[in-house]
This record gives structure tokens, sequence and C-alpha cells, in this order.
């Protein structure tokens, strides 16, 4: 028999990546190619970009140079770049490296096996009419890590003036319940106990149910907890505007729904709020994090943060402050800002560089305060913890606890994939640690 040609995968930025490469490596598989982790031995090497960091494109360009001798001593390498930077780069990709075979947008993947068998275009980056998983091979039954992710929604209609999502990832579409449905109890006969589920604005996701009737997520996320042998549901990224009662009640009453939300903010003032298009204020950002806490009284909440919006004012930026010390964040992701070419905030005046530099690390500093007292007030509790990988240490597990935080524990006899039951002893900077009860 042929030898298996062999893929390597290396994936920037978020979730939603890490899922389509999953799926595109699955669609590879069916073409005769394994999974490798060493470059040097790759019959192909894939690339799959994110564009919502700053200079996300020079960051693939720079990459790429670093493969010219890789296909200059293999010339039958094939080289394909995917994701967000593709879709937005398009020609311009293989207009500047030459080297590049291949390059499809996020909308596409599906069709990356006929591309690297030379049956289609080079360049792919049109948003087709066909969902691509209706054309994504069936996964193999092979054993899982117990987490995976699983995507029910795509794309964004917000058109956050800093956001390049709805141009490279399209206008939102949701997956039907059943696909959705089938996909997660496939996960689950292969291993998984905890299923993250995936979004742009992912509860905004409203698909078509069995019965021909529009469900809304909170409902999604009922019917997914039905699923035997599934211990945890998560989801990710939500928008404020979409925090739907329905879902809201099922914080409260969905056991398996984690007592964890990202719910980024941007900024907790109404005037930037309003420049960046957001469509609420900070006061209706508050009294929803109060109606999701009273559903749920221990709910760890996190966020995003953008400082230096173009426009902000050093009031703003105490309006900021004084919103992350209102709500009290168990972590959050903070940035300073950079332009997005092609979004509305692109071409408007920045705030010097010095100053958003000095409000950023203002920021982090508090949310550095939040994000350590969250974790020592887990000192003495017990929690639930998904064993998800051996430590470094001889008869050490690392897992995640019910909150999302990675806990290092004792446990010789535990196996990959136990879900146990902790008492948290001990918080370092970015884990807990904890002992097998």
């Amino acid at each position: 028999m042929a030898e298996p040609k062999k893929l390597f995968i290396k994936t920037y930025g978020c979730q939603m990546n890490v899922y389509d490469s999953s799926r595109m490596a699955e669609a590879m598989g069916a073409d005769g190619y394994v999974l490798t982790e060493d470059q040097a031995e790759a019959d192909m090497v894939l690339l799959n970009t994110c564009h919502i960091r700053e200079k996300a494109a020079e960051k693939l360009y720079s990459d790429l140079g670093r493969l010219k001798p890789f296909k200059a001593e293999k010339p039958d390498l094939k080289i394909a770049v995917a994701g967000c930077v593709a879709q937005a780069e398009g020609e311009e990709i293989v207009n500047r490296m030459p080297l590049v075979d291949m390059v499809v947008g996020p909308q596409s993947y599906h069709k990356l096996p006929a591309m690297a068998r030379g049956e289609g275009p080079r360049v792919l980056t049109e948003f087709p009419e066909e969902d691509k998983f209706d054309h994504l091979p069936k996964a193999r039954a092979t054993r899982r890590a117990p987490t995976a992710f699983l995507t029910v929604q795509e794309g964004c209609d917000k058109f956050c003036a800093f956001c390049v999502v709805p141009y490279t990832r399209s206008a939102e579409v949701s997956r039907p319940v059943e696909r959705i449905l089938s996909e997660a109890r496939d996960l689950v006969e292969r291993g998984v106990r905890e299923i993250t589920l995936l979004g742009q604005n992912v509860n905004g996701w409203h698909g078509a149910g069995a019965d021909g009737r529009e469900w809304h997520f909170g409902r999604l996320i009922r019917a997914v907890a039905e699923i035997d042998g599934l211990d945890r549901i998560r989801y990710t990224t939500s928008h404020p505007n979409d925090m739907t009662d329905d879902l809201i009640e099922a914080h409260g009453n969905e056991p398996k729904l984690m007592p964890y939300l990202h719910l980024p903010v941007q900024s907790g003032s109404d005037r930037v709020l309003k420049a960046m298009n957001r469509k609420h204020t900070a006061a209706e950002y508050l009294h929803l994090i109060d109606r999701i806490r009273a559903a749920r009284p221990d709910i760890m909440l996190t966020s995003d943060f953008i400082a230096g919006f173009p426009g902000e004012t050093d009031q703003d930026h105490r309006d900021t402050l004084k919103l992350i010390e209102d709500v009290g964040y168990g972590t959050a992701f903070s940035f300073k800002y950079s332009p997005r070419p092609g979004t509305p905030a692109a071409g408007r005046e920045e705030v010097p560089s010095d100053v958003a530099d000095a409000r950023l690390q203002e920021m982090q500093a508090l949310l550095s305060r939040q994000q350590k007292a969250a974790q020592e007030s887990m000192i003495g509790r017990r929690l639930g913890v998904l064993f998800e990988k051996p430590g470094r240490q001889t008869g050490q597990m690392i897992g995640k606890s019910d909150y999302l935080h990675s806990v290092f524990v004792d446990a010789p006899d535990a196996q990959v994939g136990e879900l146990v039951e902790v008492e948290i002893t001990h918080s370092a900077p970015n884990s807990l640690a904890g002992r097998l009860l």
C-alpha cells in the first residue's frame, strides 16, 4: 500500500479556527492525508489564519517566508492558506508569495481536497450558497479528547466599527438543530464529555428545529444537554444584545451549562460604545449582568476590552474602569486598538500610542487584581474538574474546573476524561491546585 501523505496544520487565533482546522484535517484525511506535528516531513502545509489581531497579514507573510527553504528542498510540497486572512487578502497572497498553491476562505474549505488534487481554482474566497457542512466527510470513528468545539453559527450581522468578521466570515448563518445534535452525539460516542458551542455571535443562533419551527439558543442548549454521556456545555462568543430570556433561564436551570460566561462589552463609555456601533449602553449591560447573576449567582464573567479606541477621552477611559469595578470579572482580554483594514473605524483619528498604552496598562492592572481575587476565592471550595492531560510531575493530572480554570491535581490513578471532585488548595497566577476528594 502507498504510504499516506502527511499534513501539517498551523492554526492561528480563535476557537472557531481550531474547530475549522479539525474539519479540514478530516476532509483531507478522506483524501489520504494523515496529520503530522513535524513540518519538515509534511507533503502539505496548511496555515489557517485569523484576522482579528494586529498585523495578521504581516504575520502570515512572515511565516510563508520561512517556508521558502522547505519548498525549495521539496518542490512537490503543497502550501495552502485558509481562514480569515485568506478571505481578506485573496489573490494578493499568491501575488506576493507565488510559493502558495491554494488560498481558501473559511466558507469554502470543504473544497480544499479538490483544490489539493488540482481540480479547483487556486484562490477560492467567495461566499458559496451551499452549506459547507453538507459536503464535509463524516468524522472517522476515532477516540477524541474529553473536550471538543462544535460550530453552531458563523458570521455576524452586528458590524461593530472595529471588527472584520462580517467581511471575512459573511452574514450570520445558523446550522439546523438536527445537524448540531448529530455531530454532538458523535463526539460523545467518541469520548467527549464537554462540548463548547461556537459562533462569531453564538447566542444569536436561531436554527430550524425538527418540527420546522425556529429555535433559539437557550432551547438548543437544553436539547444538547439531553445527550446521555455529555456532562458539560459551554459557549462562546456572545453579544450582550442577544442574551435572551430563555438563555438567561438556561444558566439558572440547566446544570450541564457551566457557570462561566464570556460576554464582551469593549468599553464602559456610552459615547465610545455608540462610536463602536455596539447598540447598547453601559447601563443596559450592567442591568443584563444583574439579571444573569440573579439566575446564576455563582457565575464567573469574562469580557473583552479595547483601550484607546479612536476618539476615546480620559473620561471615557475612567468610565470603562468604573464598569470593570462594578462588574468584577474573573478574567478578561484587553487590547490596544489597532485598525483593521476595511472597517469603519480604520480611517478615524487614533489616540496617541503612548496614551493608549498607558490606558491599557491601567486597565490590565485592574483586571489582573480582579482575576487574582476570583482565583483566591476558589480556595477551600469543592469544584468539578475534568482531567484533560497528564501534568509535568509524576502522578499529576491537569483539568478544567467548572469555571474554566486550569487545575493541577496529584492523582496517580486517574485517567484522562475523568470528571472528579477536587478541593482547591492553592492559587497560582494563571491556575489552581487542588486535592482529589
